[in-house]
């Protein structure tokens, strides 16, 4: 996954570092299929050129963007994991473990939901 590489180097905290490339490797090896991307300066997973999975980091948490409506179909789920949302994304905080059970569940929503999308993103 050397397309990451470049955004990994840029994150300064090493703990945070290690975290974020555990969870892409846990993508990669979970999902073979998915190809990952950067784009919008962000790292993504993709899917027969379409969007499956975001991922972003900040100060205070690491951000996941499965897009609106996965957000939408998983919100109670993500209160209940206790993390924060907005209508794009959920935030982890880097205090919080990853609920790969979770991310699992999104990841494989999307590849249903959009197994027919033939756009980026969802219209």
């Amino acid at each position: 996954m050397e397309v990451f590489e470049p955004f990994l180097a840029g994150i300064d905290n090493p703990d945070h570092r290690d975290r974020v490339e555990e969870i892409f490797n846990w993508v990669k090896t979970r999902f073979p299929n998915l190809m990952p991307k950067i784009a919008w300066n962000q790292p993504m997973f993709t899917d027969h050129d379409t969007f499956i999975i975001g991922f972003s980091v900040a100060k205070q948490h690491m951000a996941v963007a499965p897009e609106e409506a996965g957000i939408h179909r998983f919100s109670e789920e993500i209160v209940q994991a206790g993390y924060d949302h907005t209508k794009e994304l959920m935030r982890i905080r880097w205090d919080r473990p990853m609920d790969f059970a979770l991310l699992e569940r999104m990841i494989e929503f999307n590849l249903l939901d959009k197994q027919d999308c033939s756009t980026f993103w969802r219209k």
